[in-house]
Parts: structure tokens; C-alpha cells; sequence
């Protein structure tokens, strides 16, 4: 039996803007150990969110479509699985912590009865029951049992997080996937909800996707790494090879843009340029224009995706043994 409780396979997802087709998601393969933390990375744009909301299938359709792929969750393809089968596994089996908790909270329903709905929804328990284990859930994340009744207006930005996470756990999934958890709080904040996520994962031992566009989060949380550009994964290692030995230009390119602490410098060094248009994907590395070290192969064809290292593989033409 295959240790994998995630494997997605070669995964394609385009949406439809008029006459133009965006490719937002092109061939991406990721797998997930139990009990594994896996950090995506990546800018604004580069798919992360698509990917994550292909594993819940909840790409919207129209204009959404994954056109092709396999994800597998312990080896039963999910693309496979009817609606009524994806609902008992979303909050059960998979949960997702979605990106703005001011957006994901129902203002309308008091934050007791919106962890409630989960438990009830996939337990059979009486609505007392469930909000008493709402209550109790609400504890494990460092909120007072109490305060069931309140609304969400009712909370910091801080606390809404916290209400999210309770949700997403709040029937012990064994896959927990966190969009950008930390994005719209301030750093102190930010630290303890990144605590409150690494508690709870040792607590249920769940396994965890954590999606970001900061390398110091993925540090803090993730043994895994994934950095994905232009909907491709271009490089994949464990913690130590990323941060150790980060090989792809675009990689290198991240942490130039990062502050160094022992290091005085007048200006950082940002990657010039912009992402290409994703209706209009080059035919070839998709980083090319942005590349100090591009050739005129780079610009042509599928970019080799070669194993530099034991479990460090890397989207590049100046690794496959070509010459440039």
C-alpha cells in the first residue's frame, strides 16, 4: 500500500474569459506522505489556489474545467467521485482553511452554529451535541466556548482565522489544506496562527498543503517544498534542498528578494518583469523573458524536469545535460 494520502498526476485546469482560454494550471504532479507537510509557493497568479480548489472540485464550471489529470486521496481518484460522494469527503475527509477569513465566515449566522453545521453535516449527533463540541472546538483553538453565540463581526481578523481553522477541523480531516492562512494579518498574529496550525496538525496528525507566497512561512511549518511558476512546479524538495541548494533561476530569484538579516545591502534584488499572460504561454520555459541565465533553447519545447539531487528534481535546461 502506497504511503501517499495525496497524488495529484499530471493535473490541467483553464478557464474560459471570453475567446480566451486561460491556462491556469499545466501538468502539475505533487505527492503527499501521511502526516506530511508540503508548502506550496509561488506569486500572485502562478495557480496555487486553482490547484487547491481542483482538490476539493470546487473549480467553478462555467468558467472553470479541469480538462485533465488524476488527484488521487489514498488511491481513489477524486475526478472520479460523484457530487454527492465529494460532499461527504469535503470537512470530513479533506478540509480546505479558504484565504480571506472575512469573506469565508457567513455574517449572518453566528460563529457556533457555522462550526455546528460541519459536525452535523457529517455526523449523525443531535444540534445540542454539536454545538457542544462547537464549543469545545472553539477551545482547542483559544477561543472562549462562551462566545458560540457571537458573530463573526464580533471578532479581530486574528479570531476569525481561528474560527476558520475550528471549521476546517472540526471533524479531524486527515488532509487539511490552508490557502494563504496568514496573508491579511499582522505578523504577531500571523506567528500564532502558524503555532495554532502546527499544534493541531501534531494533535489530529494530519497531513497538511500549505499554500503561500512567503518562504519564511513555508520555514516554519513545512518539511516539504513546491515552487510553482506559470502553473508548472519548477522545483521540489524536501525544506533542506530549497533552502540549502535552491537550483531553479526562478527559485534563486525568490530568495534574492528576501531581507537578510547578516547581510547590509542597499537594494534587494526583485525579479524583473512580470508573469507571462496565461492566455498567452510562451512555447517553452514559461520563465524565459524573466531569466538572467535563459539561451535560445529555453525558448523551445517541453523543459526537462530532472532529479538533481535524491528527491530534488528541478524544471531546467541547464540540468538535463543539453548544451545552451
Amino acid at each position: 500500500m502506497s504511503q501517499n494520502i495525496l497524488e495529484i498526476k499530471d493535473l490541467f485546469v483553464q478557464y474560459s474569459a471570453g475567446k480566451d482560454t486561460v491556462r491556469a494550471v499545466n501538468g502539475i504532479n505533487l505527492t503527499l506522505e501521511e502526516g506530511e507537510s508540503l508548502g506550496l509557493v509561488g506569486e500572485t497568479g502562478a495557480g496555487k489556489t486553482t490547484t487547491a480548489l481542483s482538490i476539493m472540485r470546487l473549480i467553478p464550471n462555467p468558467p472553470g474545467k479541469i480538462t485533465g489529470g488524476e488527484i488521487l486521496y489514498r488511491g481513489e481518484n477524486l475526478m472520479e467521485k460523484s457530487e454527492a460522494e465529494m460532499r461527504k469527503i469535503r470537512g470530513h475527509e479533506i478540509s480546505m482553511i479558504f484565504q480571506d477569513p472575512m469573506t469565508a465566515l457567513n455574517p449572518m449566522l453566528s460563529v457556533g452554529d457555522q462550526i455546528a453545521e460541519v459536525i452535523r453535516l457529517h455526523e449523525k449527533i443531535s444540534r445540542a451535541d454539536a454545538m457542544r463540541k462547537a464549543c469545545a472546538m472553539m477551545e482547542v483553538v483559544g477561543i472562549e466556548g462562551g462566545r458560540a453565540g457571537e458573530y463573526p463581526h464580533q471578532f479581530s481578523g486574528g479570531m476569525k482565522q481561528r474560527i476558520v481553522i475550528a471549521i476546517a477541523l472540526a471533524c479531524n480531516p486527515s488532509l487539511l489544506i490552508a490557502d494563504e492562512p496568514t496573508t491579511a494579518l499582522d505578523v504577531t498574529i500571523q506567528a500564532q496562527v502558524l503555532e495554532l496550525i502546527e499544534q493541531l496538525k501534531r494533535k489530529f496528525n494530519t497531513s497538511l498543503l500549505l499554500i503561500t507566497h512567503d518562504l519564511g512561512v513555508v520555514a516554519e511549518v513545512c518539511s516539504k517544498v513546491a515552487i510553482i511558476y506559470a502553473g508548472e512546479i519548477v522545483e521540489y524538495g524536501t525544506l533542506k534542498h530549497i533552502y540549502e541548494n535552491p537550483s531553479h533561476p526562478y527559485t534563486i530569484g525568490l530568495f534574492g528578494s528576501i531581507p537578510n538579516l547578516n547581510e547590509t545591502v542597499h537594494r534587494l534584488s526583485p525579479i524583473p518583469g512580470l508573469m507571462p499572460d496565461p492566455t498567452k504561454l510562451p512555447d517553452g520555459c514559461a520563465f524565459e523573458e524573466r531569466c538572467s541565465q535563459a539561451c535560445e533553447a529555453c525558448g523551445k519545447g517541453v523543459m526537462p524536469y530532472v532529479e538533481i539531487e535524491p528527491g530534488h528534481m528541478v524544471r531546467c535546461i541547464k540540468f538535463a545535460g543539453k548544451e545552451c
